[in-house]
């Protein structure tokens, strides 16, 4: 899995950034148009969220917890409009210190590990985005994909009860993802070998499962599958929209990016990692179908 240091690039870096560029609750994961995408992306945010909330059953006595909570969009949704008791978990320490300062209930915790006994049981439970992180390449490689995920299922049947619900939102690989091998930083800008390496480069640690049905698979005998959705068009909308709120003028934001640029010059591997601000590996990849993107809801049996 992405340990804390790689989490901490990712989402403390440049946590000041991308609070500057989309608010101190930065939605950072797929938004929901369902087609409509004369919506904003706020609007788009909420309805993601409000999806999730009553996918999920949630209203005011119901206790969540929201694994991978980033900047805690989802908490502040769940508690401001169901007054649902939320606790949220991230691996990065400016998540956790931006959500705190934000009223949010937020520890700095891996989640794949939490035990009744750490925060008692939940009516449900959401993870958005943070499967996306839990297996590395090396643990890919070694064959542990497979246990990675059911070891997780396991630890969600620990916490909920039966018929508790858990969302899960995720990328994918796709039809069109190619051999590992083939992935080179140095391989024509724009081609899958390209973007594919720059995403391993974005989110070191990290591997994607190979479509839902993996998930689904290990998620057994557990849980049973209430539904599922593929997002990826409305990523690509999501990812179109943060571009251009990540170039809005904003002369603190600004001075930020110029304090990166020693960084940018002198650390080639630090070039790779942001590239997501020049060309958008992850949209490209979801433009060609190397990737996908799912919203699945699971029942515990």
């Amino acid at each position: 899995m992405a340990d804390k240091a790689d989490l901490d690039f990712t989402y403390t870096t440049i946590d000041k950034i991308f609070r500057l560029s989309m608010g101190e609750t930065a939605d950072y994961s797929g938004a929901k148009y369902d087609g409509d995408f004369s919506m904003s992306l706020e609007e788009a945010q909420k309805e993601k969220n409000r999806f999730i909330t009553d996918s999920l059953n949630i209203d005011g006595e119901s206790k969540v917890l929201d694994m991978a909570c980033g900047w805690g969009p989802f908490s502040h949704f769940i508690t401001k409009e169901r007054g649902a008791i939320s606790i949220g978990l991230t691996l990065s320490k400016g998540q956790a210190e931006a959500c705190q300062k934000n009223g949010l209930n937020v520890f700095v915790k891996d989640c794949r590990y939490v035990k009744p006994e750490d925060f008692g049981t939940f009516d449900a439970i959401a993870c958005i985005g943070g499967l996306e992180h839990f297996c590395s390449v090396e643990e890919w490689k070694e064959g542990n994909q497979e246990e990675v995920y059911s070891d997780f299922f396991r630890t969600l049947n620990d916490l909920l009860p039966k018929g508790g619900r858990f969302y899960m939102q995720t990328m994918t690989f796709s039809k069109n993802m190619i051999d590992f091998e083939e992935l080179d930083v140095k391989a024509k800008k724009g081609s899958a070998a390209h973007v594919m390496a720059l995403m391993v480069k974005e989110f070191p640690g990290s591997w994607l499962p190979y479509g839902p049905e993996m998930v689904i698979r290990n998620a057994e005998p557990n849980f049973k599958l209430i539904s599922q959705s593929s997002g990826r068009l409305d990523y690509i909308e999501t990812i179109s929209q943060w571009r251009k709120k990540f170039r809005k003028f904003n002369l603190k934001k600004y001075w930020l990016y110029l304090s990166l640029v020693p960084k940018y010059v002198m650390d080639k591997e630090f070039r790779h990692q942001v590239a997501v601000f020049k060309i958008s590996p992850n949209k490209i990849c979801f433009e060609k179908e190397i990737m996908d993107h799912y919203r699945l809801v699971f029942e515990k049996i």
